[in-house]
């Protein structure tokens, strides 16, 4: 079985604005009299989408795409070494028949072991990371929406979100991702090309994936 850094996937999309939340809960403060303001936002977009969270998951990709090519050069040599065997493996004696499908099998198992370390050491940066952003933007969400006279916010990118529908006009997402942007002092990051991966993560982003 081919096995490559396409083993580490996506950051766990369970990761919500509880995290940010538990770090930063406050006593509310006294509802102002008036009907009820509420808003919408996609936390985790917002956090993904802010000029500081789109270059710091951009630096952690760079990082891993050594390994990730390292990787992609092991199953690429495995893949060679299977083909060899087939190609060969009526033309060989039963002992070196059996000893080189034994040297594939332990290659294969230390490339399995040496792609799902990977795929930890990934997704363990990438919560940290995650979490600490998160926490920021949060103040800034809750700032906003504490000028903004919003008596409740949802967060519509929960999996189990209770919101069914949303106007538009009540989606704060924008605005706090801008809001957060003026508050860091981050440039945005440099045009990608037409031709390279989307540049609007939905969610926390993928690390680069062999093919």
């Amino acid at each position: 079985m081919k096995r490559s850094l396409a083993m580490i996937v996506t950051l766990a999309s369970g990761l919500t604005l509880s995290l940010a939340l538990s770090a930063n809960a406050q006593t509310p403060a006294a509802a102002p009299a008036g009907p009820a303001k509420i808003a919408v936002v996609a936390f985790q977009v917002a956090v993904a989408q802010t000029n500081e969270g789109q270059r710091n998951f951009a630096d952690l990709q760079k990082k891993y795409d050594p390994k990730r090519q390292q990787l992609k050069a092991l199953s690429d040599d495995l893949d060679g070494l299977k083909k060899q065997l087939q190609a060969q493996g009526d033309k060989l004696s039963d002992v070196e028949r059996a000893s080189r499908a034994k040297s594939i099998d332990e290659k294969e198992k230390k490339l399995q072991r040496d792609a799902e370390d990977a795929q930890n050491d990934f997704q363990q940066e990438m919560q940290e990371l995650y979490n600490g952003l998160a926490s920021k933007v949060y103040d800034v969400l809750a700032g906003y929406a504490q000028q903004q006279g919003y008596t409740l916010v949802l967060d519509v990118a929960q999996q189990q979100s209770p919101v069914i529908y949303a106007n538009d006009s009540t989606n704060i997402t924008k605005a706090v991702i801008d809001a957060y942007n003026v508050k860091s002092g981050v440039p945005a990051p440099p045009a990608q090309p037409a031709s390279a991966s989307p540049a609007a993560p939905k969610a926390a982003p993928k690390a680069p994936a062999a093919h």
